[in-house]
Order: structure tokens, then sequence, then C-alpha cells
């Protein structure tokens, strides 16, 4: 009996001898002067004391936007375009596989004349519970099909209202049940230099996305963008597929539609553009009452006047110089002649060609104005008969 415990106990010694000797060699930083110490260390024996937080899970972070950006996102729809798109035409007539039959079989006849699909993707914000889409022009020119995805997921085709290139907004509209809220519309007067901003929309493909920033600046014009601009500037990160989102204030109200950005590598560099609320309420208003937007024109081609002008053809560089005129046009009835120097209307000062095309734009065709102009050193007050602005060319 003595014999076997002695040989159990020997059997237990030599055990344990070689775990030490596996964990001395696999894992010695399990051990350290007290043997097998740090076993009952990991092992439960001893307690880990760490501070949770006890914040209720509901309550806002501090500075947070997400009732802002909650609020307004389930307005804002990615769009997808489509446009048949004409194949290559006809192979070379000297290629051997052209008039092959096997070949025509699998691959089809090269000469038809096939179309494709080339899709591209942008933002639109819902504006009415009527089903009423903002975007930008640019966001569905040339296209043979829209599709609209909605926050929650869903999609459906939309059809176009109409559009105005000279501001780039259009206007579309989709039939779908249990419509998400339209946006609420800000007051453009309220927004000022400085204020936090919130761009959301459908950058570079990815899914809806919510930026912030600051207002940069107001009224940016002179950028070569659009006919007629007046932007809101921004700084939060507005990228390829944002065109036609919102751009936000804090209380989760509409105050632009995010249209352009300038960079040099494709991506945002702090300085992106919206077109103000005022303005795309407006042309909204004006597709949906009159199918476009009507603007007054005279028919002149203008020229801003540099110092370097003033100086060469010895005129006064306070105004705008009239470079042609067309015939028979607003204009030229009036009497306005090319060299003449427009310096107001209808006693607004004209310093630019912005303030020019924005004054005669705002006036109802039909309505009279009167112009001062400086012809050879002598100010001659004419009155012109303002006249419908064309569309653009279609290309």
């Amino acid at each position: 009996m003595l014999k076997h415990l002695w040989l159990l106990f020997a059997q237990i010694v030599t055990a344990l001898l070689a775990v030490l000797f596996i964990v001395s060699t696999f894992k010695p930083q399990w051990l350290d002067g007290s043997g097998f110490s740090n076993f009952g260390h990991w092992g439960g024996s001893e307690t880990i004391t760490i501070k949770e937080s006890h914040v209720d899970p509901s309550t806002p972070n501090p500075g947070s936007h997400h009732e802002a950006a909650k609020k307004s996102m389930v307005s804002v729809v990615n769009i997808f375009t489509s446009k048949n798109v004409p194949k290559a035409k006809k192979r070379n007539k000297s290629d051997p596989q052209q008039n092959d039959p096997w070949f025509k079989f699998f691959f089809g006849d090269p000469s038809e004349n096939q179309e494709e699909f080339n899709p591209s993707l942008g933002s639109g914000v819902i504006v009415s519970s009527e089903g009423l889409i903002l975007t930008n022009q640019h966001v569905i020119e040339g296209a043979d099909q829209i599709e609209v995805a909605l926050a929650d997921g869903r999609k459906t085709r939309a059809t176009i209202i109409g559009s105005d290139p000279d501001t780039d907004i259009a206007v579309l509209k989709i039939q779908i049940p249990n419509l998400p809220s339209s946006i609420t519309f800000g007051k453009i007067e309220s927004v000022k230099v400085g204020d936090v901003v919130l761009a959301i929309g459908n950058p570079f493909g990815v899914g809806q996305t919510v930026t912030s920033g600051i207002v940069s600046a107001l009224g940016r014009d002179h950028l070569g963008i659009n006919t007629f601009e007046n932007f809101i500037q921004t700084d939060a990160a507005i990228n390829p597929g944002n065109s036609g989102g919102a751009l936000v204030d804090t209380r989760g109200h509409l105050i632009g539609i995010n249209t352009a950005i300038y960079s040099r590598s494709g991506g945002s560099m702090g300085i992106g553009f919206a077109i103000p609320v005022s303005t795309a309420k407006e042309v909204m208003e004006s597709i949906i009452k009159n199918g476009g937007v009507t603007r007054g024109w005279i028919g002149v081609e203008p020229q801003n006047i540099t110092n370097e002008i003033a100086q060469t053809l010895k005129i006064d560089k306070n105004g705008v110089l009239i470079t042609g005129t067309l015939q028979s046009g607003p204009a030229d009835k009036a009497g306005i002649k090319p060299g003449d120097v427009l310096k107001s209307i209808d006693g607004q000062r004209i310093n630019d060609i912005t303030q020019l095309l924005n004054k005669i734009a705002q006036t109802q065709p039909g309505n009279k104005v009167k112009a001062i102009v400086n012809r050879k050193g002598k100010d001659l007050e004419l009155e012109i008969q303002v006249g419908k602005r064309p569309g653009p060319k279609k290309r």
C-alpha cells in the first residue's frame, strides 16, 4: 500500500515538473519570483477596477448636431441617372470576323447600333409632401432615366418637372407611398458667416453622409460656375456625389443646395459652394408655375472695365463696357452703342457684369428701365424696354 502511494506521489511530482518546464520555456512571463503566483492573479482571484459612463444613452453629447442631422437626413435622397449611349459603330471591313456567322452568333453583329447604360449619381432634397425634389441641373442633364433612392432604402423612378441651367437648379417629382417628411426651408437672412452648417449627400456613392463646417462667406460670385451666382461658401466637406444635396443649419433647416467645389484633386479642399435656399425656392416656384424661369434681357455683350482698359480707351471705369449689341434687340432699339459705358439702371449703380445681369434678369420682360450711359465723356439717359431672356442653346 505504501509502495503504491509513493508511486502516485512520484507521478504527480513528475507531472508538475513537466508543466513547469513547458511554462518556463514557452511562457516565461507567467512566472515571477514566487513560481505560480501569477496564475492566481489572472485566474480571477483578484478584481480589476474600471470606470463606466452612467450617462443616459438617449442624452445628446455636448455640442452634438445629431438632432439636426436626424431631422434633415430623412429628406435627402440619392439620385442615379442613366443615358443611352450608342456603342462603337461598324468594325473595320477588313476584319475577317465581321462576316463570320459563328462570331455573330456568340458576340452579336458589331455593326448593330446597340445601347448601354452610363450611370452617374448625385443627391437631392425632398421639399414638399407632393414628392417634389430639388437637385442640381447638372446632376440630371441628358438623363434618359432617373432613379431616386430614399434614406430608408426604397427606390423609385423620378420625372423631371423642369430645370434652369442659369442657376443649376432642377425640380423632380416622385410618387411613392409613405413619403418621408419634407425638409423645412430656412431663412437665408438669418445665415451669418461663422454659423455651423451640415452638408448631407452621397459622396462618391458610399451612401448618405453628413459633414460639418461653417459658413465661410456669403454672396460669392464671379466664379464662372453659373450664369447667376450668389453662393454660400462653406468648409464642410463636399465631394463628387454631394451635388444637389442639402446644406442645413443646426436646426436642420435647409439653407442651401450643394452644387460645386474648388479642388485641384477632385476631392474636398475646404472650399465648397451652395445655392442659397432663397434662390432655389424662387426658381422652383417659377418652374412649377410657368414651366421655366422668365428673366429680363436687353441683348448686349458686356465687359468688365479694368484699369488697363480704362487707360487705353480713356473711358470711365465706373460701369460696364458695352462691346456689342444684338441688332434690333432691346438695347439696340434704345440707342445703346458699342463703346458705351453703362453706369446705372433705374438709379442703381452698375459696377460689373454680375450686377448688370442680376438687375436686368429681375426686371419683368416688357417693363421699361432708365439707363445712364457714358459716351465719349458725356452721360446720356436712355430708356430700354426689357425683353425676355432666351433659353439656353440645346447641345
